[in-house]
């Protein structure tokens, strides 16, 4: 069974921590499985006359709640609702510090967290926090090895080419061990051939599931099953290899995510969420309002 859940509007939703709370109980409320919450640390001044002609999806006036505080507040809030990034931005990241994070996060939540990775694009984030963004592809990798040691085993003895443990541990570990670890990317229709073949595989060697933000197509069910070809390259069951979906609230027309929740099914999808950003929402309320619509339709379904 597809598990629908939302995503949480954190560059609509304010900044107020009541009603980002009442948001986060009622999404658990009306039955959503997890909710899950993008990671930008730094925005970018796109005014500024030296990067025109970039592109910036997001900027200094942008709200983005740090995914980690962020879910540590909600897990105190809530008691069953899952808890996923979706995705943060690794590379751009101290290794051990997100395994740690990650691992007091999933034990203070009682085991809800899902952790969702991906490589980004915003050069002015890795700039600002002193990593290196052109070997942000192939470093990602490692991290991830490294971070699955940190979580399931108590002492560690690690080196890579970008990673030195010796003999050491996090204390606590989480309760779920590993915590699910999944990628997103490698959903833009004109993405360059190269990168596209490194992240599928990618996904098919280390992750458990593979987050999307976009419609259901026919280029995500060819590349889906690239990805779980690559999983039984790597001596891996790709039945356990996971897929994420997204339907967005758009005009508010149930038929439309109807059609979009009978395609997810049928590409596969295990997990689906419910995106009431960017349909002109100004506050949790109308939010909250618009996920309930559109639960008790799709549920219905």
């Amino acid at each position: 069974m597809v598990q629908l859940g939302a995503l949480f509007p954190q560059n609509e939703i304010g900044t107020d921590p009541e009603g980002i709370r009442r948001y986060a109980q009622a999404a658990e409320e009306i039955g959503c499985t997890h909710l899950l919450a993008y990671d930008h640390v730094l925005g970018a001044n796109t005014d500024n006359p030296t990067r025109q002609g970039q592109r910036f999806v997001y900027t200094h006036k942008d709200v983005f709640h740090e995914p980690f505080v962020l879910f540590s507040y909600l897990a105190a809030a809530t008691q069953r609702i899952g808890l996923v990034t979706g995705v943060i931005i690794l590379p751009q990241r101290q290794t051990a510090l997100v395994a740690k994070q990650a691992a007091s996060l999933d034990v203070l939540s009682g085991g809800r967290l899902r952790l969702g990775v991906g490589i980004g694009w915003n050069t002015v984030e890795y700039e600002a926090l002193g990593e290196d963004f052109e070997n942000r592809s192939r470093r990602v990798e490692e991290q991830m090895k490294v971070m699955r040691l940190l979580w399931t085993q108590e002492l560690v003895t690690f080196e890579g080419r970008w990673h030195r443990i010796t003999d050491a541990g996090i204390n606590p570990l989480p309760i779920q061990r590993p915590i699910p670890l999944w990628v997103g990317g490698a959903q833009a229709a004109q993405m360059d051939q190269k990168n596209l073949d490194r992240v599928l595989r990618r996904m098919g060697r280390f992750a458990d599931g593979w987050m999307l933000t976009g419609r259901p197509t026919d280029e995500v069910r060819t590349r889906f099953a690239r990805v779980k070809e690559h999983a039984q390259a790597a001596g891996r069951d790709p039945s356990s290899i996971g897929l994420e979906g997204a339907i967005a609230y758009g005009d508010g027309t149930p038929d439309a995510w109807h059609a979009d929740l009978k395609a997810w099914k049928e590409l596969g999808a295990t997990h689906i969420t419910l995106q009431t950003r960017g349909a002109g929402f100004t506050d949790p309320a109308q939010h909250e309002v618009a996920l309930r619509k559109m639960m008790h339709a799709l549920r219905a379904a």
